[in-house]
């Protein structure tokens, strides 16, 4: 009789504390590796540089679906097109990066970090792995007052590594594709911490039964049909690639959505 009740309490309080903690939009943080995967350990290896926009332009978000938000925090500029080994089509938007140069004169030999917002094709897979950094990443690598004289060269040769991304605040943001309607939802999602990149997404409504399963349709974009009689609000679970972190931003996207907007979540990884 006492073990009875005892489960019957423990399992009234498990379900009390769930139901409370979804209405504050809470984060489930799963990680699956006690130690990051190996990508973010491995040190600098040898990459190849050049830069596009203008010489103090923001670069592009367009390849990952990001648009003009690289221009503003928390991206600020600091961005790069990667080559297929970076872009893994679609698959590397988001990820973060640290790059230096220490071969050229002008060069500082400090890192700093950009995030993969665009794609660099064509010649640039002629190297096994090539940044196109925006114009004001580009004059970062160098030191004080030698950007301009750096951005002539176009192209040098660098060292990157891999970073965990950090957005200092801003959380997970989820851009409704402007070809979305009553029957089809897609979004590009941005500001992610940690992997930066996506390896799954899901979402949930009131009155669907059960998660409904999304695919990468394009860069950062992932797409799913809507069933019959499926409305918003949609909550949203996420998962990354490398370390295999799941994430849930609740009831995130109103049920009123419209397509365009942008919608922001009170989490992060």
């Amino acid at each position: 009789m006492f073990t009875y009740q005892f489960f019957r309490s423990l399992t009234f309080f498990i379900s009390i504390v769930a139901i409370l903690l979804l209405q504050i939009n809470y984060c489930i943080c799963i990680d699956s590796q006690t130690v990051i995967n190996s990508t973010f350990v491995g040190g600098f290896s040898p990459a190849v540089a050049t830069w596009y926009d203008s010489p103090t332009g923001a670069g592009s978000g367009g390849a990952c679906g990001f648009e003009n938000d690289v221009a503003y925090p928390p991206y600020n500029g600091m961005t790069a097109a990667g080559n297929q080994n970076i872009f893994q089509s679609g698959k590397g938007c988001g990820a973060c990066y640290q790059v230096k140069c220490t071969e050229n004169p002008l060069c500082s030999g400090n890192p700093v970090t950009v995030t993969v917002t665009n794609e660099c094709p064509g010649a640039c897979n002629n190297e096994a792995f090539h940044f196109d950094l925006s114009g004001k990443a580009f004059g970062a690598l160098a030191k004080p007052g030698q950007a301009d004289p750096l951005r002539k060269w176009g192209r040098i040769n660098i060292q990157y590594q891999r970073v965990l991304c950090n957005y200092n605040g801003t959380n997970i943001t989820f851009n409704i594709d402007s070809g979305s309607n009553p029957n089809y939802l897609a979004f590009a999602v941005e500001y992610v911490n940690g992997d930066g990149d996506i390896g799954s997404l899901e979402i949930l409504s009131d009155n669907s039964k059960g998660w409904l399963s999304m695919k990468q349709s394009w860069g950062e974009t992932w797409a799913v049909g809507l069933p019959v009689g499926i409305s918003g609000p949609y909550s949203v679970r996420l998962t990354t690639i490398e370390s295999k972190k799941t994430v849930l931003a609740y009831k995130v996207i109103p049920g009123n959505w419209v397509p365009g907007q942008s919608y922001h979540s009170r989490v992060n990884v």
